[in-house]
């Protein structure tokens, strides 16, 4: 993966009050068995800053707009297959908080409506005693060292993901 055709992504560690994480429930668009749960983010459009593109897509897929948007604490590289087509990013994860634990789907763009089944608040313990597939792999790990220890000084660079 040459830096130069990765796409440039922001996604968001979204906690409540109460420490809970927001994850998205995603599915291949034909494949509803095929599953496994993200934090809300995406793509950079135009000359948007990460910051804009993480605050947007979260409100976009979310509904929460009301946020205090913090550092980033994450960065990873990952490629993987989805929807006919390898998607090769360069992520960078923000923390943020919210009072705002209401959300809503009304935002989808057309791809996520086929497959995003959708959200869910996680708490620590629920999502280190989680069976199911979550991205990043060490979520419940690294969630957990960030509530506990707060951001990072400078972003943990974390292994890249190929699948």
């Amino acid at each position: 993966m040459s830096a130069k055709e990765l796409r440039k992504v922001a996604r968001v560690i979204l906690l409540d009050p109460e420490d809970r994480i927001l994850l998205m429930h995603g599915h291949e668009p034909d494949d509803p068995d095929d599953t496994w749960w993200f934090t809300p983010g995406g793509g950079i459009e135009g000359d948007e800053t990460r910051e804009e593109a993480a605050l947007r897509e979260l409100a976009e897929e979310t509904g929460i707009t009301d946020v205090d948007l913090g550092p980033v604490v994450w960065q990873r590289q990952c490629s993987f297959p989805f929807d006919g087509r390898r998607w090769d990013q360069d992520e960078w994860y923000y923390v943020a908080r919210t009072g705002q634990t209401a959300t809503s789907l009304g935002g989808l763009t057309g791809l996520e409506q086929r497959s995003v089944a959708g959200l869910r608040w996680w708490t620590s313990a629920e999502l280190s005693a989680a069976r199911e597939t979550v991205y990043p792999t060490r979520l419940a790990e690294l969630l957990r060292t960030l509530l506990d220890e707060g951001p990072p000084s400078t972003p943990v660079v974390l292994a890249p993901e190929i699948a």
